[in-house]
């Protein structure tokens, strides 16, 4: 059985006006400003634990969150808040979805090596002295994945769960076509090994924050199981 974990899901959306950032800043507890640094304004959730972008533009971007109902509460919640402190928006903001990272492990070590040679360099790329991990990038679905020694692999730029689901199970189908997966545990959902000194997901390849290239979402964004 295969499993992969969202681990981060990044949206967008417009909320239909210009945004008065400096305004929104007092009136929202906690929140980041400081144009000189950074043109949005930051506001970070306990609960769910995610993190918006607000641009004067009125768009918005949600990362943090591990379901596409995380992303809506947060937004909705936020939204909230804008209203509270007099500011109009949109009651209803369309959300989009711009990219989806997930985490996965094969069950088995892989010799990156081999891997790089079977799958050919014109698909991969394989420079441990700069980075541990293969970077292989799929056409269908439009994906990279991180693959790493120890077997665990991460997958980002997903439009959708199926995506990732998709591109687990080809890479998986390859290694074992080649007879390079042998798989010696049972593949666990969890992808936190530190051992394994494989970076987190958000320091190998970091989710778009440009609102500029958003995709519409799914009804929902569980974690996917083959």
């Amino acid at each position: 059985m295969i499993r992969a974990r969202i681990e981060n899901v990044v949206a967008s959306t417009t909320l239909g006006v210009e945004l008065d950032l400096p305004s929104i800043a007092l009136s929202l507890d906690g929140a980041e400003y400081e144009p000189a640094r950074f043109p949005g304004l930051i506001y970070r959730l306990k609960q769910p634990k995610t993190a918006i972008l607000l641009f004067h533009s009125g768009k918005a971007v949600c990362t943090g969150g591990k379901s596409w109902k995380e992303v809506d509460d947060t937004i909705r919640t936020v939204s909230a808040l804008i209203r509270r402190g007099g500011q109009r928006i949109l009651m209803h903001p369309k959300i989009q979805i711009q990219n989806i990272v997930a985490t996965s492990d094969l069950g088995s070590e892989v010799n990156l090596n081999l891997v790089a040679v079977t799958l050919g360099l014109d698909r991969v790329e394989y420079e441990p002295e700069q980075f541990p991990g293969l970077v292989c990038r799929l056409q269908e679905p439009r994906v990279v994945v991180l693959l790493f020694g120890s077997g665990r692999l991460v997958c980002t730029g997903a439009r959708r769960p199926s995506d990732v689901l998709r591109a687990v199970q080809k890479i998986t189908k390859e290694l074992e076509d080649s007879d390079l997966l042998h798989r010696e545990r049972s593949p666990t959902e969890p992808v936190r090994d530190r051992s394994s000194r494989s970076p987190r997901p958000s320091a190998a390849i970091p989710a778009s924050t440009s609102p500029d290239d958003a995709l519409s979402p799914e009804a929902s964004v569980p974690p996917v199981v083959a």
